[in-house]
């Protein structure tokens, strides 16, 4: 696998970043937060997403592991919970935050489960959105960039482990006699 150029820039990311955490500062201004975030694509947004955050904003953090791609650049469809919460999220307003939602399958299911859990309310916040991969419908309220149905790196999210450290998103794509 190789990487195409830059697909969205650091600066693009970072202005897209403010943006949402104005958006959510201003929905739950006055009010507690938990913010979850979902290992481990999701861990370099979330931290440039918290601190764009309003200090009136009463923000505390978990995370959760899940996976549904193993090493392959296609979900399984099968959703298994690596880590669970530490915290509970009864009575609590809850911001679930992803890198990627694609097929919706493994968003579907988290946001079912945390609902079961009796919050106050669920909201979703993710980097990227492949609307036209989706299998289920989800309500995805606060998306960083709606993406054609690319395999993507960087900036959190990665290919078998690697390039989650760039600081911009890019295309993978197989070289000649690799399988995607």
């Amino acid at each position: 696998m190789i990487l195409s150029d830059v697909f969205i820039d650091e600066k693009e990311i970072r202005k897209r970043v403010e943006e949402l955490g104005k958006a959510i500062s201003a929905d739950y201004a006055g009010k507690d937060l938990m913010v979850i975030g979902i290992l481990k694509g999701a861990v370099v947004f979330l931290s440039d997403l918290v601190r764009c955050i309003d200090r009136d904003v009463g923000v505390t953090l978990d995370f959760m592991a899940v996976s549904s791609y193993g090493d392959s650049t296609n979900t399984s469809g099968i959703v298994r919970i690596i880590k669970d919460l530490d915290c509970s999220i009864r009575g609590k307003h809850v911001l679930i935050v992803e890198d990627i939602v694609d097929t919706g399958l493994t968003l579907s299911y988290l946001v079912k489960m945390m609902l079961e859990r009796e919050p106050e309310s669920v909201r979703v916040c993710a980097l990227l959105d492949k609307v036209d991969r989706r299998k289920v419908e989800v309500a995805v309220q606060y998306t960083g960039f709606v993406i054609p149905d690319y395999f993507v790196v960087g900036y959190g999210l990665d290919y078998s482990g690697r390039w989650r450290n760039l600081p911009s998103v890019h295309v993978v794509v197989p070289e000649r006699g690799d399988e995607a």
